[in-house]
């Protein structure tokens, strides 16, 4: 046949809606950032954990010094056994140092010869500590003074005294107000662990209610103390008479 030549041309189109493609586009970039924003928080927690956990240690830490400290401090105040003697302070020489004097003696007829004493008197911190803020002594003060005797030769010293090593004697001075009638009581101790009190009729009692300057208490002889009582006004009776300080208005 000589028939025409037919040609049939086939043209397929896709249709893609632009608000799918958007919406696409939109999932995908509110992915990355929830990604994102749980990252963060992720980063957050483990911030936070960390400085929980750098809290918490530090807490106990500080509980477990605290409770050390408690644990191994000594005790400061007065302990006394079960028939009223009173416990040698073992840890004194750990408290506050306040003065220490040569060959003082309150007696007048009193002579010393060739023999030499040092006496050191410390105090237990707690009480040392309210006498810087108030000028007087609280309940509980231990002051205690300590004697040595006085070594003129020895090493490269040619004159002077120095302190030897051997304590010849302690007396405790103890504020007790709800012990002692008086408020303070005196103990001597030698070589034993515990001390009976002194009688009150014994002189040092009325020796430090005559002429002591705080709380029969030989303040005037602790330089960095009597300013402090000066300051506060808590010199006694007595101590302002025989210096001759008018009273504090």
């Amino acid at each position: 046949m000589g028939g025409d030549i037919v040609r049939v041309h086939i043209e397929i189109v896709f249709y893609v809606s632009t608000g799918t493609t958007k919406n696409a586009a939109n999932r995908r970039s509110r992915a990355v950032a929830g990604l994102a924003h749980w990252r963060a928080q992720v980063d957050t927690v483990r911030m936070l954990t960390k400085a929980k956990t750098v809290l918490l240690l530090a807490m106990v830490l500080f509980f477990l010094a605290a409770f050390r400290q408690n644990a191994t401090a000594p005790s400061s105040g007065p302990e006394y056994t079960g028939d009223a003697q009173l416990k040698f302070p073992e840890h004194y020489r750990d408290w506050v140092y306040l003065t220490t004097g040569f060959d003082m003696s309150y007696n007048p007829v009193l002579q010393m010869g060739d023999h030499h004493m040092f006496d050191n008197v410390f105090v237990n911190p707690e009480a040392y500590k309210a006498f810087l803020e108030t000028g007087i002594w609280p309940d509980k003060t231990m002051l205690v003074l300590e004697a040595r005797g006085a070594e003129g030769k020895g090493s490269i010293n040619q004159k002077g005294n120095y302190q030897g090593t051997n304590v010849m004697g302690v007396e405790v001075h103890v504020k007790d107000e709800a012990r002692f009638p008086g408020k303070w009581a005196f103990f001597g101790f030698d070589d034993s662990k515990t001390a009976k009190m002194i009688p009150v009729s014994a002189d040092c009692y009325s020796c430090h209610a005559a002429h002591a300057a705080v709380d029969t208490t030989f303040v005037q002889f602790y330089p960095t103390l009597l300013p402090i009582a000066e300051r506060k006004g808590t010199f006694s009776a007595a101590y302002r008479k025989e210096v001759g300080t008018p009273a504090q208005k």
